[in-house]
């Protein structure tokens, strides 16, 4: 069966600890029924999320995120047939980015909108690549 591996990017409604959770919970589960890896890089001012697998299992999974009102101005970046997986193993990773992509200000200034498809896979494969403690939850 083929893959395929998206990207959107969107701004939270109302974002605190219990809504990440919460999305979290519902992604983790959703994904392990529908074979579905990815990450979610998750601020107070941005979702950035990768999704991969079964190509109609990841669009009908991006049709109900921009179904989701804890989610503003879904806009796909990118959706590209795949081999293999950038998240194998991961139900849905999460990580905050505060360090290592844009900045706050660089979001309120247009970064996402001026993103390359090459620059938002890069974030991505970068965070395949950080160590995980087994507590992050796969």
């Amino acid at each position: 069966m083929p893959l395929t591996q998206l990207i959107y990017a969107s701004t939270p409604f109302g974002f605190d600890a219990s809504l990440l959770s919460n999305i979290l919970l519902d992604a983790r589960r959703c994904n392990a029924r529908d074979d579905i890896t990815g990450a979610l890089i998750a601020r107070q001012d941005l979702f950035l999320q990768l999704l991969e697998g079964p190509e109609d299992k990841v669009n009908a999974c991006y049709q109900r995120i921009r179904r989701d009102d804890r989610h503003v101005e879904v806009t796909k970046l990118m959706q590209r047939s795949i081999k293999t997986r950038l998240f194998p193993s991961w139900a849905m990773r999460d990580d905050p980015a505060y360090s290592w992509m844009w900045t706050m200000e660089e979001v309120a200034n247009g970064a996402v909108e001026r993103a390359t498809e090459d620059e938002v896979l890069n974030f991505f494969t970068r965070l395949s690549y950080l160590k995980v403690f087994p507590s992050d939850g796969a």
